[in-house]
């Protein structure tokens, strides 16, 4: 079975799929890497939300920017996978959908994020390019990426 990512405004989710996405986040940004801060943070309300759903459950997420709500360059933020479904590699897939409905609702192809270091590779294999030195955030070390 693969997997099925949807697309949504924020009063487009149902209140089931906002709290699995909260959950999901909470999850693994508070949780699994030991990060207190305030996740819901009144971006959601003007971000899209593609949700990855396998088997029912909402296991993968991120939320799109169009430019300048965020960044100069679109956006992909809160990038996440349930810990269990990791092995997959639907990683690969989620930032491909996001990339393409980037393109599709804000018509552009320049995107920044904010990615945590660690995962650089992942990102530049995804076709983002580095762009700053490390820096924190959260005390996690992030740095910042393009697709231009």
């Amino acid at each position: 079975m693969a997997i099925n990512f949807k697309t949504k405004k924020f009063n487009e989710l149902t209140i089931h799929e906002l709290y699995q996405i909260l959950q999901l986040r909470s999850e693994v940004f508070v949780v699994e890497q030991n990060c207190v801060f305030q996740d819901m943070d009144y971006k959601d309300q003007i971000a899209l939300h593609v949700l990855g759903i396998y088997n029912d459950k909402i296991i993968a997420y991120t939320r799109l920017f169009k430019p300048n709500d965020y960044y100069e360059f679109a956006s992909i933020g809160r990038v996440v996978i349930d810990a269990n479904y990791r092995d997959r590699k639907w990683g690969n897939d989620l930032v491909q959908f996001s990339i393409k409905e980037i393109k599709n609702h804000f018509g552009v192809s320049q995107i920044t994020i904010g990615a945590q270091l660690y995962l650089q590779n992942f990102y530049e294999k995804q076709g983002f390019v580095r762009t700053s030195d490390i820096y924190l955030e959260d005390d996690i070390e992030h740095i910042k990426m393009k697709i231009l």
